[in-house]
C-alpha cells in the first residue's frame, strides 16, 4: 500500500473539526504551553494588594470606632487654640485630612472590584459548558459596578454580585469622611492653685463707716443702670477673695473652696399701716407686735426713709443692730389721699465653707452653694458681735462730721434707691403702692445687695493662704461627629469583612485559569479565539443581538491545555460547571462527554496520532512539540 505523502498527513491532521459541525477549529495545531509562569499576572490582583486592602478597611473602620468612642468619653480631642496653617482654613483641613484615609483603600477596593468583573466571563468559560450570554457576550465592565448588580443576580454570579455591592458602597465613603470631624467648644476642668487673700474677721476700720456709704452708694448705681452684684458677691452671698489667673478665655470659670458669709435681710409686710392726718404720723405694727411711729411733713410730698426697732428682739442691742423699718409716703394724684407703705427687716447672717465658682473675666460670681459650717474661731461669729450683723443703715450718732455725714447718707440711700426704683416702672410709684407686695419685693432686692456688699468689705480681713482650685474652661475640642463616624466605621468595617471571603474565593475561581495577556486587548482576544474557529459564523457588522442569534446553540470553555477560547455544539457534551461554594473548597464536580468523531476523523486520528488528548499514556504534544 503506497504511504501517503507527509502533506497531505499534515493537511488532514490539521483541517478536522474537533468541536463543531457548523465550523472548523484548529486548536490542535497551538504548541503547548511551556509553563504558568507565562500567565498574566496584574499588579492590583497581587497578593498584597488583595490581602492588604480589604485588611486596611477593617483596621480603619475598628479605628474609627474606637475613636468615637474615646471621643464621646473625652469630649474630643485636644487642637491648637489657632490655626497653625494659616494658608488653609479649619474647615477645609477638617474636611481634606478624612478623605486622604479613605480614598486610597476606596481607589484600590474599586480597582480590585474592575479586576474581578473583567476576569468572570474568562471564570466562567474556565469551568465550561458557558452559553453564549453568560461567556462570550458577558461584560461586566462596561456594565459598571450598579448595572453588574443586576446581571451578576440574573446569572447567579455571587461573587460579582458581593464585589459591585461592595464597590459601590465605596462611593459613600468620601462624603461620610468629609463630615466626620468638627470643632467644637467644649468645657474642659484643670487642676490648679489659687492664693485667697481674705478671711473671716471684722475689720478694725468698721466705725469709719466707710464700707457702709461705698455699698449704699453701688446699690444705688446698681438699681439706677441694672448693673450685676461685684466681684466675690452673688445673690446675698460674699465669699473671701481670691487672686483669680488672668485670662482671655470668654467663658472660663474657677471653682475654689473657701469661706463664705449669707446675709438674710428677712424683710416682711407690717401687719397694719396707717397715716393719722392729725398728727401727720405714719403707725405701723409688724407681724411681731413691735408698733412704730414716724412724723411725716405733709408739705414736703414724697418721702421715705428707715429708723431702727427698739422692740422685739432687738431691743437691748446696739442702734446699728437693731432690725429696721423702712418707711414710704406720697400723695395720690388721682384723689389726692395720702399713702403710706411700711416693710420690717431684721437682717441675719450665716458662716460657711462653701465652693465659690468665679468667672476669670470680671471675676463674679457665678456660683456659691455651702459645703458646711465655718467654726474656726473669728470676732464675727464670737466676741464681741457674736453673729449679729449690723443693719448698714442705722448708726450711732458720731461728733466726726465726715463719720456722720457718710451715716446719714447710707441712712437715706437705701430706702431712696427703692423709693426711685418704683417710680421708674410704669406708671410711676402708685403702680407701687397699689401692689400689696410692691415695696416688700423692691426692698428686699436693694436691701439684700447692700447688705451682701457690706459682708464682703467688713466681716473679712486680710489673710494670704493657697487653696486648690480647678479652673474650667471653654476650648476647641476637635470632635468626631457619632452618626457619620458610626455610620463610616461600620461600611469600612462591612466592606472588609466580605471583601476577604470574596478574594479568597475568587483566588481559588481563578488558580487555574491561563490568560498570557491583558484579557481586555484586542490582540490577547485574538490570541484566544484565532484557532477557535466559531468566528468564522460572524462578521464584523453583527450586532450583540446577532451575536448571540448566530453562537446560539453552542458551548463554550477555555481549553485547559492551551488556554484558547473553544466552542462546542449543546449537544456535543455536558458540563457542570463549579459554584462559588465548590471553587473556595477547590474541589470540582465537572465533567465532560467527549463528542463523537466521525470515521474519517477516527482513521485520521490513528494516522497522525492526534488529537493529544487522547492518548492519556502519552505527555500532551502537538506538531511542533520536539519528540
Amino acid at each position: 500500500m503506497p504511504q501517503k505523502s507527509p502533506s497531505l498527513v499534515d493537511s488532514a491532521r490539521f483541517s478536522i473539526s474537533q468541536g463543531s459541525s457548523r465550523f472548523r477549529e484548529s486548536t490542535h495545531l497551538i504548541p503547548s504551553r511551556i509553563s504558568e509562569d507565562k500567565r498574566y499576572k496584574p499588579l492590583a490582583l497581587s497578593l498584597p494588594v488583595v490581602v492588604g486592602t480589604p485588611l486596611s478597611m477593617l483596621a480603619l473602620g475598628v479605628a474609627l470606632e474606637i475613636g468615637v468612642n474615646v471621643s464621646n468619653k473625652n469630649q474630643g480631642f485636644s487642637v491648637p487654640e489657632t490655626n497653625p496653617l494659616g494658608f488653609a482654613s479649619a474647615q477645609f483641613l477638617l474636611s481634606f485630612v478624612p478623605t486622604i484615609f479613605v480614598i486610597p483603600v476606596a481607589f484600590l477596593w474599586r480597582e480590585l472590584d474592575w479586576y474581578l468583573r473583567w476576569y468572570q466571563p474568562y471564570v466562567v468559560l474556565s469551568r465550561g459548558n458557558a452559553s453564549v450570554e453568560e461567556g462570550i457576550l458577558l461584560d461586566y465592565i462596561s456594565l459598571g459596578p450598579f448595572f453588574a448588580l443586576f446581571y451578576s443576580s440574573k446569572f447567579k454570579h455571587r461573587v460579582v454580585f458581593w464585589s459591585a455591592f461592595t464597590a459601590c458602597a465605596t462611593y459613600l465613603l468620601q462624603p461620610l469622611a468629609s463630615s466626620i470631624f468638627q470643632i467644637q467648644q467644649r468645657s474642659m476642668f484643670s487642676n490648679t492653685t489659687v492664693t485667697s487673700t481674705r478671711t473671716i474677721g471684722l475689720t478694725p476700720d468698721v466705725d469709719q463707716l466707710n464700707a457702709f456709704v461705698a455699698a449704699a452708694g453701688f446699690a444705688d448705681a446698681a438699681a439706677f443702670n441694672n448693673l450685676t452684684d461685684p466681684p466675690f458677691v452673688q445673690a446675698g452671698w460674699a465669699t473671701a477673695e481670691f487672686a483669680i489667673p488672668s485670662g482671655n478665655d470668654l467663658n472660663a470659670t474657677i471653682k475654689v473652696d473657701t469661706t463664705g458669709i449669707q446675709t438674710h435681710p428677712n424683710c416682711e409686710n407690717a401687719r397694719n399701716t396707717t397715716f393719722n392726718p392729725a398728727t401727720s404720723t405714719i403707725e405701723s405694727m409688724s407681724i411681731s407686735d413691735c408698733a412704730q411711729l414716724v412724723p411725716v411733713n405733709t408739705s414736703l410730698g414724697i418721702q421715705y426713709g428707715v429708723v431702727n426697732l427698739e422692740c422685739g428682739s432687738g431691743a437691748d442691742l446696739g442702734v446699728e443692730f437693731q432690725p429696721v423699718m423702712f418707711w414710704y409716703f406720697h400723695q395720690r394724684s388721682d384723689n389726692e389721699e395720702y399713702e403710706a407703705r411700711t416693710v420690717f427687716c431684721a437682717p441675719s447672717i450665716q458662716t460657711f465653707n462653701v465652693t465659690a465658682q468665679a468667672y476669670l473675666q470680671d471675676r463674679t460670681i457665678a456660683e456659691c452653694n455651702p459645703t458646711d459650717n465655718y467654726t474656726q474661731s473669728n470676732n464675727v461669729t464670737g466676741a464681741p458681735l457674736f453673729g449679729h450683723p449690723f443693719n448698714a443703715v442705722v448708726f450711732n450718732s458720731s461728733s466726726n462730721p465726715f463719720i456722720q455725714a457718710r451715716a446719714n447718707a447710707t441712712n437715706i440711700a437705701i430706702p431712696g434707691t427703692v423709693f426711685r426704683f418704683a417710680s421708674q416702672l410704669e406708671n410711676g410709684p402708685q403702680s407701687t403702692f397699689d401692689l400689696p407686695n410692691g415695696f416688700l419685693d423692691i426692698t428686699n432686692t436693694v436691701y439684700t445687695q447692700h447688705l451682701a456688699l457690706t459682708a464682703k468689705n467688713i466681716y473679712f480681713v486680710a489673710e494670704n493662704r493657697t487653696i486648690p482650685a480647678q479652673l474650667e474652661s471653654y476650648v476647641p475640642r476637635l470632635v468626631i461627629n457619632s452618626l457619620p463616624g458610626h455610620v463610616l466605621a461600620l461600611l469600612l468595617f462591612v466592606i472588609g469583612f466580605i471583601g476577604t471571603f470574596l478574594h479568597i474565593i475568587n483566588q481559588r475561581q481563578r488558580r487555574h485559569l491561563f490568560i498570557a495577556s491583558p484579557p481586555g486587548s484586542i490582540g490577547g482576544i485574538v490570541s484566544m479565539t484565532s484557532h477557535s474557529g466559531f468566528g468564522q459564523l460572524l462578521v464584523p457588522y453583527d450586532s450583540e443581538k446577532n451575536i448571540e442569534e448566530k453562537l446560539k446553540g453552542l458551548r463554550f470553555r477555555l481549553d485547559k491545555r492551551t488556554g484558547a477560547i473553544v466552542a462546542e455544539d449543546d449537544d456535543a457534551g455536558d458540563f457542570e460547571g463549579e459554584g462559588d461554594g465548590v471553587a473556595l473548597l477547590g474541589v470540582s464536580k465537572g465533567h465532560a462527554r467527549n463528542s463523537s468523531l466521525s470515521v474519517l476523523s477516527s482513521s485520521q486520528d490513528a494516522v497522525t496520532g492526534y488529537p493529544p488528548w487522547k492518548g492519556h499514556s502519552v505527555p500532551l504534544r502537538t506538531p511542533y512539540d520536539p519528540l
